[in-house]
């Protein structure tokens, strides 16, 4: 997959503050997700078109950690919490679960997200996660892979 480096978002996340928001979402990200963000924040993919099912999806851009969404306006939007914090109610189908179990990494075209899908196994899928069908408590999904590394490897074909 090749990204704009020109659109890296700084400071990167370290491990302390991944560690951090993976407390507060209750998840633990896989390693393969936590080497790309702490290398490519935020970024724009240049390679940034995927087809599933027939379908092309165009990836806006991936989603940022940054340490305070506030002090930075434009990327602040970006931040995986402050898009958690919009659509909270719609990325879960347990109104009792304190966390996330499908939670955002990269905004597509059409308002959707691609999400890391924590509700069957420890090892998340990547799926779309559609805004237009989702209501309260009822994520509307589509699995697109079987987890990160295979996603990745969608963008590089």
């Amino acid at each position: 997959m090749r990204l704009d480096a020109n659109t890296i978002v700084f400071p990167l996340p370290i491990d302390k503050l991944l560690d951090v928001v993976e407390r507060s979402l209750r998840v633990s990200f896989p390693e393969a997700y936590r080497i790309f963000i702490k290398e490519n924040n935020g970024a724009v993919p240049i390679t940034n078109i995927f087809s599933f099912n027939q379908q092309e999806y165009t990836i806006e851009k991936f989603l940022c950690i940054l340490n305070d969404s506030e002090s930075d306006p434009i990327n602040g939007w970006y931040d995986i919490e402050a898009t958690i914090a919009q659509i909270e109610d719609r990325l879960t189908d347990n109104e009792d679960l304190v966390g996330m179990n499908v939670v955002p990494i990269a905004a597509l075209f059409s308002g959707d997200f691609i999400c890391l899908d924590f509700r069957e196994t420890e090892e998340p899928a990547v799926v779309i996660w559609f805004h237009e069908e989702s209501e309260k408590f009822s994520p509307v999904t589509q699995k697109v892979a079987l987890n990160i590394s295979e996603f990745f490897e969608m963008l590089n074909e």
